[in-house]
């Protein structure tokens, strides 16, 4: 569908440029406005793919934020950042939503770089009331801001951050709007105690029969310092506008208007969906049907859950943490043939890792699943109550490296290098979905202290695969192809690339090792001494930031005594930079990690040491060099 034709559907919509656009209109107009956002907001979506339900949850209430509060002076920061497509619709960046998560094109969630109708940059989940806190006490100590108005969900809602704001919130008495976004269904189903407590709370809007809490039921947001309305009908706009204007006038201290809506609300295949269509593909808008690309083999994400629900057949010791992910980690097939030893703690991190530790200090052994980007929350707890006290919880490390379309937000760039640091630690990386059902045997069977796998998001080469994994030697890797002049060491998936790479440089008469150190921690270091000792060049490849699998490497080489002029070292790894969202491939292209780049790498390097052997000699007055006019040609 053209821009054109879609225009002359959204007569409303095609005149809004501004928020401040919407304030001149009335609330019939309005309502007219959400019908056509709602419709562009399935529209963007079904050709760019990216979080759908959310967004068509928070229609109405972004309607009626930006009609009654004066943004960007007032400042509205979304939790999450996921559900901000409708607001981004309205905030001068409906051209730019055509390039939802590609390359150069829109983000995929709030961010200050975009609009300035973005305070507050979000991703990660829990953070709003923290920063909405922050501006309403910079406002009360003289800085330009008006209103501060946060929308956080029920998922959200159960982070301790979330509680830790609320907490200092009520005990401050700043004048702040807290709007919580009540859907029962974060990325995962609800569970915990607050959800239950909410459902209390929401009983008669979802049953239809009034908008206030049951008789006798107190929130516990009233118990903490905040004024509480609710629950409302987050979807009838025209009691939105009524109430937010109300609260608008009267408000003198923290507010919490408790909100319920629908996830994927209007749309009737999100609805009728599981996951009320979270995350999609491209599709079509009348079947709801995706578009998906032909699978080249198994994601990681199943062949890790297929393999733990092997792994935990043979030993009930075994037992699944997950963060409020059950789907994106895959535990949610552990939790079909183990729903008792399945742990879904919601959005808590760090309790999800200590509750690990507790279970190990128990004798269990415990998988901890959590996304790269997602564990960096509970890092404190990892040293303190895991790597100090050598328990053995396992770590599978979703979405290591880049991930494409989310960004630099749900990159797991970060965990090679703060997990091997920690004594104590093993460390590994698949390169290859057989890989990971070992690397899962491994850290069954592993009880001498934390151990951590990471690998990629998405699908795996669709190689050949073992009926269980073997217990792989901890600390030893393994050599793919033997060469004589150049060594690629590769640390995870890299090692395809890396292959490819080595194809080119024989095709140039460059003899190639190719390596894979499975291992960072314990490196595997009679391997990195071999290398080094046989070959010219040694060059480690990694998905991860400077200071990881590459330094460690340059450590023990330079503690042996063996940087000094033997064999000429290069670290290939992820830029000292957030790489902006793109494809996989194209990500990888701006961080310089492909086969390409090696190659282009190892010439440059092989070339720089031609030079550095062929030096002239000092010249000693004379017309000639010291000695005569030899060169230095040693390698």
């Amino acid at each position: 569908m053209s821009l054109v034709s879609l225009y002359s559907q959204t007569p409303l919509l095609d005149a809004i440029q501004e928020p401040s656009d919407m304030r001149a209109l009335s609330d019939t107009d309005l309502l007219c406005l959400a019908g056509e956002l709602r419709s562009e907001t399935i529209d963007v979506v079904s050709q760019t793919g990216g979080h759908l339900g959310s967004s068509l949850g928070v229609i109405e209430l972004t309607v009626a934020i930006h009609a009654v509060f004066d943004t960007p002076r007032d400042k509205l920061i979304w939790d999450v950042g996921h559900q901000c497509y409708p607001h981004k619709l309205l905030t001068g960046r409906r051209e730019a939503m055509r390039t939802l998560r590609k390359k150069g094109g829109a983000s995929g969630f709030t961010r200050r770089a975009e609009s300035a109708h973005d305070p507050f940059g979000a991703a990660h989940s829990s953070t709003s009331i923290s920063a909405g806190l922050g501006f309403a006490v910079a406002r009360d100590l003289g800085a330009d801001i008006g209103d501060v108005i946060c929308v956080i969900g029920d998922g959200a809602l159960s982070a301790g951050m979330a509680f830790e704001a609320i907490n200092n919130a009520g005990a401050l008495g700043r004048r702040i709007f807290v709007i919580l976004n009540d859907n029962a269904m974060s990325i995962s189903p609800p569970t915990g105690a607050l959800s239950t407590h909410l459902d209390r709370l929401a009983g008669p809007v979802r049953a239809g029969s009034g908008d206030t809490a049951p008789a006798g039921v107190t929130s516990l947001f009233e118990q903490m310092g905040f004024a509480y309305h609710g629950p409302v009908d987050g979807h009838d706009l025209t009691g939105l506008l009524d109430t937010l204007r109300h609260l608008r006038q009267t408000a003198d201290g923290p507010v919490l208007l408790h909100a319920i809506t629908r996830k994927g609300a209007g749309y009737v295949h999100a609805e009728r969906a599981a996951d009320k269509l979270h995350g999609v593909s491209p599709f079509d808008v009348t079947t709801g049907t995706q578009a998906k690309a032909r699978a080249t083999g198994p994601s990681f994400t199943k062949v890790f859950a297929t393999a733990l629900v092997a792994e935990a057949e043979q030993d009930p010791r075994i037992v699944a943490i997950t963060a409020a992910m059950a789907g994106g980690t895959g535990i949610d097939i552990f939790a079909r043939s183990f729903p008792d030893r399945t742990f879904d703690v919601g959005i808590a991190e760090q309790h999800a890792v200590t509750f690990a530790a507790g279970l190990a200090a128990g004798g269990l052994r415990p998988f901890c699943a959590i996304y790269s980007t997602f564990l960096q929350r509970a890092y404190d707890q990892i040293v303190h109550d895991v790597a100090l006290q050598g328990l053995p919880v396992r770590f599978a490390i979703d979405r290591a490296g880049l991930v494409g379309a989310d960004g630099p937000t749900h990159a797991g760039s970060f965990d090679i290098g703060y997990l091997a640091n920690l004594p104590g630690f093993t460390v590994m990386a698949a390169s290859d979905e057989a890989e990971l059902v070992h690397m899962v045997a491994t850290a069954a069977a592993h009880d001498a202290g934390p151990i951590a796998f990471r690998y990629p998001r998405g699908e795996g080469s669709g190689i050949d695969m073992p009926a269980r994994g073997t217990v792989l030697p901890i600390g030893r890797g393994r050599v793919i192809e033997t060469g004589s002049t150049v060594a690629l060491l590769s640390f995870g998936t890299r090692l395809g690339q890396c292959l490819a790479a080595r194809q080119a440089l024989e095709a140039q008469g460059i003899s190639v090792t190719v390596a894979d150190a499975r291992f960072a921690k314990p490196l595997d270091k009679a391997l990195i001494e071999d290398l080094v000792s046989r070959h010219k060049l040694l060059v480690t490849i990694e998905e991860g930031a400077t200071g990881g699998f590459g330094a460690l490497v340059l450590h023990h080489l330079a503690a042996r005594g063996m940087l000094d002029g033997r064999c000429g070292l290069r670290t290939m790894t992820l830029p000292d930079s957030f790489i902006s969202h793109a494809a996989p491939d194209e990500m990888y292209a701006a961080a310089r990690l492909n086969a390409e780049h090696i190659e282009r790498l190892v010439l440059g390097a092989l070339a720089h040491s031609r030079r550095r052997h062929a030096l002239p000699l000092p010249y000693d007055g004379t017309n000639g060099a010291v000695n005569g006019s030899r060169t230095i040609a040693a390698e």
